[in-house]
């Protein structure tokens, strides 16, 4: 079986210029997680969950430094920190999308998909066809898939 025979056609979108609560709002309407944050053209720019979401109400903090002979050194990677507060401070959907989106083309295997979405920890995939979305495969249409065999 192929992505293209389990993914869901009617993908709900956002676009990067929405608010914050509007997404949120596409969110539970919908009863989904997560999102594919899409351009003008279709193509796959981010992905929002429900886990960014949530991400916005943590409390920040700074990373713990080492002052030693004038210069700081960082004990842990302050990119972790930027990351986090540019969520935190998010107003647009493009403030807050995870910009490094896993995808999947339509002819790729789902056993692959299976093994993608448990090493790298995910529960959606969006499937493209070249660079644009045409599907998405979350966990359950894996387990659906499974049945249907």
């Amino acid at each position: 079986m192929l992505a293209r025979d389990i993914m869901t056609r009617q993908v709900v979108t956002v676009s990067p210029n929405m608010t914050v609560p509007e997404v949120a709002k596409v969110l539970l309407e919908n009863r989904i997680s997560g999102v594919p944050v899409v351009s003008e053209d279709n193509e796959v720019i981010g992905i929002v969950t429900e886990g960014d979401l949530i991400t916005k109400e943590i409390s920040l903090k700074t990373p713990p430094v080492l002052s030693l002979l004038g210069g700081f050194i960082y004990l842990e990677n302050p990119n972790r920190f930027e990351e986090e507060l540019r969520k935190v401070t998010a107003v647009q959907v493009e403030d807050l999308m995870t910009r490094e989106v896993i995808s999947v083309q339509e002819d790729t295997p789902v056993s692959e998909i299976a093994t993608l979405m448990v090493k790298k920890k995910i529960n959606r995939v969006p499937v493209l066809r070249h660079k644009k979305l045409v599907g998405i495969i979350t966990r359950a249409d894996i387990v659906r898939s499974l049945l249907e065999r």
